[in-house]
């Protein structure tokens, strides 16, 4: 087996599975540990993985794109608490913009309890945020218009970014597939990615939730930078000293 098909095995497991261990790939394809962490160096370097202690994780690309149901299963404890406290920065907003994606989905959950029974505007692409919100006291749902994403259940394209262009929003809670002090929010899809670029447009304040395994990550479609978020939200897993780095950059960043 050459060097290019192994790391291919290696993209494709990682991306079937999430994330995958040096010893476990190492016993898989018959080789040393050393040459499996080369692979992972490369294909780092290539921007296809991000290596962890022990093992790696695949990044998002124009390629590669998990599905809404998938993230269902990451890291769920972790966005709960970074849900709960992006909820809590409601202030005194009364129209809300939330993302689609999984860890917004929790947000939007958390939000009447934040609201204290207060009306609310929230204002989304998502069909499962919609859902979530439909029913729930004192809170107006408006469902942006557009083609429906399969792998996501959000609306993308000019109908949505239209929509959006036509409003005021307080408080915009945006996702991103990654995110760096370089490079700065990122996506795979040029469609989505206008969206959220409009969102934040429309938006006077706006709140980055994030799990930590989504820094350093850069995806394909820059939509805004650092210094356009007013906080970021994450949680302890993201070390203290790169949080103070992503802060000179702008935004307050807070772990939970």
């Amino acid at each position: 087996m050459t060097a290019e098909e192994r790391q291919r095995r290696i993209v494709s497991a990682a991306r079937q599975s999430g994330s995958v261990d040096v010893t476990e790939l190492a016993a898989r394809l018959g080789v040393a540990k050393e040459t499996v962490r080369r692979d992972l160096r490369a294909l780092e370097d290539h921007g296809l993985v991000r290596r962890t202690h022990g093992g790696a994780y695949p990044v998002e690309s124009a390629g590669f794109e998990t599905t809404l149901a998938f993230r269902t299963t990451m890291h769920v404890p972790e966005k709960r608490r970074i849900a709960t406290a992006a909820a809590e920065l409601l202030g005194d907003a009364e129209t809300v913009f939330i993302d689609e994606g999984f860890t917004p989905q929790l947000i939007a959950e958390a939000l009447p309890d934040a609201a204290g029974g207060r009306p609310l505007t929230v204002v989304t692409a998502s069909l499962a945020t919609a859902g979530a919100l439909a029913e729930a006291e004192n809170i107006t749902v408006l469902l942006l218009g557009g083609r429906v994403r399969p792998g996501t259940l959000a609306t993308v394209d000019h109908w949505t970014t239209r929509m959006l262009a036509g409003f005021v929003i307080d408080l915009a809670y945006i996702g991103a597939n990654g995110i760096s002090r370089e490079h700065g929010l990122t996506t795979p899809d040029p469609a989505v990615s206008e969206v959220k670029a409009q969102a934040i447009r429309a938006s006077r304040r706006t709140v980055f939730p994030g799990v930590h395994t989504k820094f350093g990550a850069t995806s394909f479609c820059r939509f805004a930078g650092i210094g356009d978020l007013e906080t970021i939200v994450t949680s302890t897993r993201l070390p203290a000293s790169e949080a103070h780095r992503y802060s000179l950059l702008g935004p307050q960043v807070l772990r939970v």
